[in-house]
């Protein structure tokens, strides 16, 4: 699969610590972030993905299916990881989807009007609703963005779905900042931080980390799902591929991490309470 990257380093790691009140919550936000990226009681599942593509949607809701009837939800940790489809969206390209589409890819209004029907009858057998009538077309670094902080703050798979809702169901704009901000809050974010996240470039490094990690790992299109870093899914499978591939990843991961017993030498002991043998 090509070399893995090393993970993104949380952006409290470059601080310098100190005893200041300041210093003090960034040092305890840094070590919050270090227990959260402790993958030793759980198989690491990485999901290169972006919001303005439905497979991506559709393809969450077959993984979780296949998660739910595995019996390993709770040994799985999920990180959604940065891409984009088309990066160079500007916001006067705010447009209808099926407009875009045709203007974009050459498509005829028949042409483009089946195949999102395709699309909405795939998400449909999934459950979801889709409404490419009121999608709006729009860039999702930012969005990305907001994903990046959801994860430090272990809220990011809620981050995803609601920001795949709102833009293929709700018809919302995932690049406004108010949208973003309600998003974030609605998931249990600080707004103060989603504010000063949207005013600056924090999370900027490790989105383009996520997307140059993806090329270097072969990634060509998504939804792109790695198990333990040994197996990968490619699009919107089905949920019995996914489930084949849980159960062989999380086997042999499981495997790999059984605690080995340890072979004790007894001998005299204090114990608490204050008895000693």
């Amino acid at each position: 699969m090509g070399k893995w990257a090393q993970p993104v380093p949380a952006a409290a790691l470059r601080q310098a610590t100190g005893m200041t009140a300041a210093q003090k919550t960034k040092q305890i936000k840094h070590y919050k972030k270090l227990q959260m990226n402790d993958t030793s009681n759980t198989m690491l599942v990485e999901v290169w993905s972006d919001v303005m593509c439905p497979f991506c949607y559709i393809g969450k809701r077959k993984f979780e299916a296949a998660l739910a009837a595995s019996g390993h939800s709770g040994n799985i940790r999920l990180v959604w990881k940065s891409f984009q489809l088309d990066p160079g969206i500007q916001a006067s390209d705010n447009k209808d989807y099926a407009g875009f589409l045709q203007k974009k890819k050459g498509f005829s209004e028949a042409q483009t009007k089946g195949m999102l029907e395709q699309v909405s009858s795939m998400a449909r057998g999934e459950g979801l609703d889709f409404h490419f009538e009121k999608a709006v077309v729009a860039n999702s670094f930012d969005a990305h963005r907001l994903s990046q902080l959801a994860q430090q703050q272990g809220v990011q798979d809620a981050v995803e779905e609601a920001l795949f809702l709102a833009h293929f169901t709700e018809g919302k704009d995932i690049s406004d900042k108010e949208t973003l901000k309600a998003i974030g809050v609605a998931c249990g974010l600080d707004a103060a931080a989603i504010e000063s996240l949207l005013h600056s470039n924090a999370f900027t490094e490790a989105v383009v980390q996520d997307i140059d990690e993806a090329g270097q790992i072969g990634v060509r299109g998504v939804p792109f799902f790695v198990f333990n870093r040994k197996y990968a899914i490619s699009g919107a499978q089905d949920t019995n591929v996914f489930s084949n591939t849980i159960d062989k990843a999380y086997t042999e991961w499981q495997k790999e991490n059984e605690a080995a017993g340890l072979q004790v030498i007894e001998g005299k002991v204090c114990k608490p309470g204050g008895e000693c043998e």
